[in-house]
């Protein structure tokens, strides 16, 4: 069994010694830089990059700059999908990403995850779990997202939040660690939708 293999099965491999994989980063990586030097105002050239970097698109999108992943071949992402600056999508496992997505500057969708134990540790080793994330979500300013973590559809979580487990659909989510605060309603239309406001 591959490296790449045992890390699609969520076993713990060896990214930093395989020849495969460190050849899949650095491909990325020099798509990313060049990506990430296109002018903002050649967009048709920036989505082409862009389409080179992803698993696959749905439909349109828009990536700010600077955007940087892993490996690229595993993010998908759907349709009307925008992300600010500094999106950091550590895509060792699968991410999937719904329709009319929002993220937030300086966001981090991390699949990558490392032993507790510092001699497996200092191995290199590491697991990979996916990330899911549904359709009409927004995503609040510097969030992190762990490993394994699946964010339900029509979604709000706030800015500064670390999702540590998974966030059902429907709900106003925040905090480190974040945990829902309440549902989303009918009162929400026309309404300012601030997790950090107490109701």
């Amino acid at each position: 069994m591959t490296e790449k293999e045992k890390g699609a099965m969520g076993m713990f491999y060896d990214p930093n010694n395989d020849v495969e994989l460190t050849k899949d980063r650095e491909r990325v990586k020099d798509k990313c830089f060049e990506y990430n030097n296109i002018p903002p105002s050649r967009r048709e050239e920036r989505k082409r990059k862009m389409l080179e970097i992803l698993g696959g698109a749905k439909g349109d999108f828009l990536i700010e700059s600077p955007f940087n992943c892993d490996y690229g071949y595993n993010t998908f992402v759907g349709e009307n999908f925008y992300a600010n600056h500094n999106l950091v999508v550590l895509d060792t496992a699968k991410v999937t990403i719904g329709d009319n997505v929002f993220v937030a500057p300086n966001c981090g969708f991390y699949c990558a995850g490392h032993p507790v134990d510092k001699d497996e540790r200092n191995k290199g080793i590491e697991y990979a779990l996916p990330i899911t994330i549904g359709d009409d979500v927004w995503i609040g300013g510097n969030v992190v997202i762990l490993p394994g973590v699946t964010v339900g559809s029509n979604v709000v979580i706030g800015a500064g939040s670390v999702v540590t487990k998974d966030v059902p659909s429907g709900v106003i989510a925040a905090g480190n660690p974040c945990r829902v605060i309440r549902p989303i309603t009918e009162k929400d239309k026309g309404r300012f939708p601030s997790a950090a406001k107490k109701h």
